[in-house]
């Protein structure tokens, strides 16, 4: 690799800068290469323009170092280019990190994968809100109300989850601040909706959250999409719909048990979803909060994103660099 291949998008809000560069370059030394590029996020721009930027001046590894929003950010950069994602964790989920198998533990051991691993190739998820009609059908172009996904996106008590979680809070206590950030949601009103995946309408006519995920994991190690694969070419669908707190009991263990579908949870899956909801409700992707839409329209492109990981998960499907 040549000094400008390694490029590490940075969120000073989550490390100290001068500690990153220090054991990044220290894992550099270690493996032969020189020493990365920091670039960090601005107020303005979580990622985008200096992942853009990155792959512009021919960077051959582009390395998320901040929260899920982050990695989302550099992600959606990266789709089509072939360019491999590093995952550094630095926020409160990881989630990606941890639906691919990376590592989660501390900068340097991931640090080492991102350099040195090999690249696996994974789908990647779109949601378009409220789309025009040419954004019906297709891969959508990027426009403004076009937001990629890697792990999941959600709608109504999912989204508010999020909104309402404290960076402060979730800095001290991670993904409790969520658990306690829904906990005052979860006697919102229901809302009604229609449900379509690959063109057939689901028995689904009221919700308090629908999810659609790339892969099954959520905060905390709950697995609420046990079928999800990053890799399949499919979205899978949860819809949840309790109308007591006792409902809500039975749902949260039915996916802490990994059990099948039951009362107030109803699952699918499929290559292109559309979800219209009344009244308009708020929705999310990977933990970045968005604003309410009434139809969202969530489609799969598979073997989109070529992602870093140990060369000790899964089968290897693309060399590393």
């Amino acid at each position: 690799m040549r000094a400008s291949d390694v490029t590490v998008v940075v969120n000073p809000m989550k490390v100290d800068v001068e500690e990153v560069r220090s054991t990044l370059a220290d894992v550099a030394a270690e493996s032969g290469l020189p020493e990365p590029t920091i670039v960090e996020t601005t107020e303005d721009d979580c990622g985008f323009g200096q992942t853009r930027t990155a792959v512009e001046r021919g960077a051959s590894l582009v390395c998320a170092l901040g929260g899920d929003g982050t990695v989302r950010a550099v992600a959606q950069e990266l789709v089509g280019t072939g360019v491999p994602l590093g995952l550094l964790p630095g926020g409160t989920g990881n989630l990606l990190a941890r639906n691919v198998g990376g590592g989660v533990d501390g900068l340097a051991d991931a640090a080492r994968i991102a350099f040195a691993g090999r690249d696996r190739v994974i789908d990647v998820g779109w949601l378009v809100l409220d789309p025009s009609p040419a954004q019906l059908d297709g891969i959508p172009e990027p426009a403004d109300n076009v937001h990629c996904f890697t792990v999941m996106a959600g709608v109504g008590f999912d989204a508010q989850m999020m909104a309402d979680a404290p960076e402060g809070v979730k800095d001290k206590v991670g993904w409790a601040a969520y658990v306690a950030s829904g906990g005052r949601h979860l006697t919102d009103p229901p809302f009604s909706l229609e449900v379509v995946v690959d063109g057939e309408a689901t028995s689904a006519t009221k919700a308090r959250t629908v999810v659609v995920g790339n892969c099954g994991e959520l905060t905390g190690g709950m697995v609420l999409l046990p079928d999800a694969e990053l890799d399949d070419g499919l979205l899978d669908v949860a819809t949840v719909s309790p109308e007591s707190l006792t409902q809500w009991i039975g749902v949260a263990a039915r996916v802490l048990a990994e059990r099948g579908d039951g009362p107030a949870l109803e699952r699918s899956s499929g290559r292109d979803v559309t979800v219209a909801v009344d009244p308009p409700q708020l929705c999310e992707v990977d933990g970045d909060v968005l604003v309410e839409a009434t139809t969202m329209r969530f489609v799969i492109q598979p073997d989109a994103l070529v992602v870093r990981v140990s060369q000790d998960v899964g089968e290897p499907q693309q060399e590393a660099l």
